[in-house]
Protein backbone atom coordinates (compact mmCIF):
# COMPACT_ATOMS: atom_id res chain seq x y z
CA UNK A 1 0.00 0.00 0.00
CA UNK A 2 1.02 3.66 -0.80
CA UNK A 3 1.92 6.25 1.81
CA UNK A 4 0.02 9.60 1.89
CA UNK A 5 1.47 12.15 2.70
CA UNK A 6 -1.36 13.88 4.67
CA UNK A 7 -1.88 17.70 4.79
CA UNK A 8 -1.33 19.43 7.94
CA UNK A 9 -5.22 20.38 8.38
CA UNK A 10 -5.80 16.44 7.73
CA UNK A 11 -3.81 15.61 10.47
CA UNK A 12 -4.89 17.91 12.75
CA UNK A 13 -8.16 16.21 11.60
CA UNK A 14 -7.14 12.77 12.32
CA UNK A 15 -5.57 13.93 16.05
CA UNK A 16 -9.62 15.31 17.12
CA UNK A 17 -11.21 12.06 15.68
CA UNK A 18 -8.39 9.95 17.90
CA UNK A 19 -9.17 11.57 20.89
CA UNK A 20 -12.98 12.46 20.25
CA UNK A 21 -14.38 9.88 18.53
CA UNK A 22 -17.44 8.97 17.88
CA UNK A 23 -17.14 12.69 15.62
CA UNK A 24 -19.38 14.49 13.59
CA UNK A 25 -18.07 16.74 10.91
CA UNK A 26 -19.55 20.04 12.39
CA UNK A 27 -17.91 19.19 15.67
CA UNK A 28 -14.73 18.82 13.40
CA UNK A 29 -15.48 22.05 12.15
CA UNK A 30 -16.47 23.71 15.14
CA UNK A 31 -12.86 22.90 16.95
CA UNK A 32 -10.97 23.93 13.82
CA UNK A 33 -12.90 27.45 12.91
CA UNK A 34 -13.73 26.18 9.67
CA UNK A 35 -16.69 25.43 7.45
CA UNK A 36 -18.01 22.08 6.79
CA UNK A 37 -17.82 22.57 3.43
CA UNK A 38 -14.08 23.29 3.72
CA UNK A 39 -13.99 19.93 5.44
CA UNK A 40 -15.71 18.02 2.98
CA UNK A 41 -12.18 17.35 1.00
CA UNK A 42 -10.16 16.39 3.64
CA UNK A 43 -12.56 13.79 5.02
CA UNK A 44 -12.97 12.44 1.75
CA UNK A 45 -9.98 11.30 1.48
CA UNK A 46 -9.01 10.40 5.12
CA UNK A 47 -12.25 8.00 4.52
CA UNK A 48 -11.17 7.04 1.17
CA UNK A 49 -7.71 6.17 2.24
CA UNK A 50 -9.01 3.93 5.27
CA UNK A 51 -7.47 6.45 7.99
CA UNK A 52 -11.56 7.29 9.18
CA UNK A 53 -14.21 5.13 9.63
CA UNK A 54 -17.68 7.58 8.35
CA UNK A 55 -20.82 5.95 9.84
CA UNK A 56 -24.08 7.73 9.28
CA UNK A 57 -25.94 9.40 12.27
CA UNK A 58 -22.89 8.21 14.36
CA UNK A 59 -19.63 10.29 12.80
CA UNK A 60 -15.97 9.38 12.50
CA UNK A 61 -14.16 6.95 14.28
CA UNK A 62 -10.27 6.04 13.86
CA UNK A 63 -9.38 3.53 11.88
CA UNK A 64 -5.64 3.34 11.52
CA UNK A 65 -4.72 3.07 7.87
CA UNK A 66 -6.60 0.27 7.42
CA UNK A 67 -8.19 -0.56 4.27
CA UNK A 68 -11.94 -0.49 5.44
CA UNK A 69 -13.87 -1.79 2.31
CA UNK A 70 -13.05 -3.00 -1.01
CA UNK A 71 -13.42 0.25 -2.97
CA UNK A 72 -10.65 1.57 -0.69
CA UNK A 73 -8.51 -1.03 -1.84
CA UNK A 74 -9.55 -0.68 -5.54
CA UNK A 75 -8.56 2.66 -5.17
CA UNK A 76 -5.37 2.19 -4.02
CA UNK A 77 -4.35 -0.18 -7.24
CA UNK A 78 -5.55 2.55 -10.38
CA UNK A 79 -2.70 4.44 -11.69
CA UNK A 80 -3.06 7.70 -13.33
CA UNK A 81 -2.19 5.93 -16.58
CA UNK A 82 -5.55 4.07 -16.17
CA UNK A 83 -7.71 7.12 -15.88
CA UNK A 84 -6.01 9.30 -17.92
CA UNK A 85 -7.38 11.46 -21.13
CA UNK A 86 -6.19 13.22 -23.69
CA UNK A 87 -4.58 16.34 -22.87
CA UNK A 88 -5.15 19.93 -24.98
CA UNK A 89 -1.69 21.48 -25.62
CA UNK A 90 -0.96 24.85 -27.79
CA UNK A 91 2.93 25.64 -28.21
CA UNK A 92 3.75 29.06 -26.73
CA UNK A 93 3.82 31.02 -29.87
CA UNK A 94 -0.21 30.70 -29.87
CA UNK A 95 -2.43 34.06 -29.74
CA UNK A 96 -4.38 34.41 -26.69
CA UNK A 97 -7.44 34.58 -29.36
CA UNK A 98 -6.41 31.34 -31.11
CA UNK A 99 -5.72 29.40 -27.56
CA UNK A 100 -9.12 30.46 -26.03
CA UNK A 101 -10.94 29.18 -29.49
CA UNK A 102 -9.27 25.62 -28.61
CA UNK A 103 -10.44 25.96 -24.92
CA UNK A 104 -13.78 26.91 -25.38
CA UNK A 105 -14.32 23.96 -28.59
CA UNK A 106 -12.61 21.65 -26.31
CA UNK A 107 -15.15 22.38 -23.13
CA UNK A 108 -12.02 21.88 -20.90
CA UNK A 109 -10.53 24.36 -17.99
CA UNK A 110 -6.86 24.94 -18.75
CA UNK A 111 -4.70 24.43 -21.63
CA UNK A 112 -1.08 23.19 -20.99
CA UNK A 113 1.72 25.11 -23.22
CA UNK A 114 4.19 23.21 -24.76
CA UNK A 115 7.76 24.96 -25.92
CA UNK A 116 10.25 22.54 -28.30
CA UNK A 117 7.22 19.98 -28.38
CA UNK A 118 8.33 20.16 -24.11
CA UNK A 119 5.72 20.85 -21.02
CA UNK A 120 6.66 24.72 -20.60
CA UNK A 121 3.22 25.85 -18.80
CA UNK A 122 -0.13 26.13 -18.19
CA UNK A 123 -3.36 28.30 -18.51
CA UNK A 124 -7.03 28.43 -17.57
CA UNK A 125 -9.88 29.85 -17.94
CA UNK A 126 -9.21 32.30 -15.29
CA UNK A 127 -5.99 33.56 -16.86
CA UNK A 128 -7.53 34.22 -20.23
CA UNK A 129 -10.68 36.40 -18.17
CA UNK A 130 -8.14 38.52 -16.29
CA UNK A 131 -6.18 39.46 -19.28
CA UNK A 132 -8.61 40.31 -21.47
CA UNK A 133 -10.74 42.30 -19.29
CA UNK A 134 -7.23 43.85 -18.87
CA UNK A 135 -7.42 44.88 -22.32
CA UNK A 136 -4.84 42.72 -23.54
CA UNK A 137 -4.60 42.21 -27.35
CA UNK A 138 -5.86 38.46 -27.48
CA UNK A 139 -4.86 38.89 -31.71
CA UNK A 140 -1.02 39.63 -30.86
CA UNK A 141 -0.50 38.18 -27.36
CA UNK A 142 0.94 34.76 -27.40
CA UNK A 143 -0.35 32.77 -25.00
CA UNK A 144 3.63 32.34 -23.91
CA UNK A 145 3.20 35.49 -22.13
CA UNK A 146 0.61 34.96 -19.76
CA UNK A 147 1.05 31.29 -18.48
CA UNK A 148 2.46 30.07 -15.40
CA UNK A 149 5.52 28.85 -16.21
CA UNK A 150 7.58 25.74 -14.98
CA UNK A 151 8.60 24.67 -12.64
CA UNK A 152 5.20 25.91 -10.93
CA UNK A 153 2.86 23.46 -12.74
CA UNK A 154 1.97 21.03 -10.59
CA UNK A 155 2.26 17.86 -12.27
CA UNK A 156 1.38 13.76 -11.53
CA UNK A 157 3.32 10.71 -13.37
CA UNK A 158 1.66 7.55 -14.72
CA UNK A 159 2.84 5.51 -12.46
CA UNK A 160 1.11 7.71 -9.27
CA UNK A 161 -2.18 6.27 -8.27
CA UNK A 162 -5.53 8.24 -8.70
CA UNK A 163 -5.56 9.24 -4.59
CA UNK A 164 -2.21 10.93 -5.21
CA UNK A 165 -3.84 12.78 -7.74
CA UNK A 166 -6.83 13.62 -6.56
CA UNK A 167 -4.82 14.62 -3.05
CA UNK A 168 -2.79 16.86 -5.45
CA UNK A 169 -5.81 18.58 -7.09
CA UNK A 170 -7.93 19.31 -3.71
CA UNK A 171 -4.23 20.72 -2.18
CA UNK A 172 -3.38 23.22 -5.12
CA UNK A 173 -7.36 24.18 -5.97
CA UNK A 174 -7.01 23.39 -9.60
CA UNK A 175 -8.51 21.76 -11.85
CA UNK A 176 -6.80 19.51 -13.81
CA UNK A 177 -3.12 17.94 -13.95
CA UNK A 178 -0.85 17.24 -17.03
CA UNK A 179 0.36 13.77 -16.97
CA UNK A 180 4.26 13.40 -17.94
CA UNK A 181 7.31 11.63 -17.91
CA UNK A 182 10.43 12.46 -18.00
CA UNK A 183 12.88 12.98 -21.03
CA UNK A 184 16.96 14.18 -20.68
CA UNK A 185 18.14 15.77 -23.35
CA UNK A 186 21.91 17.03 -23.34
CA UNK A 187 21.67 16.76 -19.78
CA UNK A 188 18.93 18.53 -19.03
CA UNK A 189 15.67 17.52 -17.34
CA UNK A 190 12.45 18.29 -19.54
CA UNK A 191 8.55 17.15 -19.32
CA UNK A 192 6.67 15.47 -22.19
CA UNK A 193 3.17 15.33 -21.88
CA UNK A 194 1.18 12.30 -22.38
CA UNK A 195 -2.02 12.74 -20.84
CA UNK A 196 -4.08 14.80 -18.40
CA UNK A 197 -5.89 14.20 -15.29
CA UNK A 198 -9.05 16.14 -13.95
CA UNK A 199 -11.62 16.31 -11.36
CA UNK A 200 -13.87 14.67 -14.17
CA UNK A 201 -11.36 12.18 -14.47
CA UNK A 202 -11.23 11.27 -11.05
CA UNK A 203 -15.13 11.78 -10.41
CA UNK A 204 -15.93 8.83 -12.92
CA UNK A 205 -13.45 6.58 -11.04
CA UNK A 206 -15.20 6.75 -8.10
CA UNK A 207 -18.74 6.47 -9.81
CA UNK A 208 -17.80 3.74 -11.75
CA UNK A 209 -16.56 1.91 -8.37
CA UNK A 210 -19.72 2.78 -6.28
CA UNK A 211 -21.43 1.30 -9.61
CA UNK A 212 -19.94 -1.82 -10.20
CA UNK A 213 -19.68 -2.54 -6.05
Amino acid sequence: MITIEFSKRQQAIIEIVKEKEPITSEQIAKILKVTRATLRPDLAILTMTGMLDARPKVGYLYSGNKPINLISEKIHGITVNDIKSIPVVVDEQTTLYDALVILFLEDVGSIFVLSEGYLAGAVSRKDFLRNIMGGTDVNKVPVGLIMTRMPNIIMTYPNETVLEAAIKIIDHEIDSLPVVEKVKVDKKEYYKVVGKVSKTNITRVFVELGINN
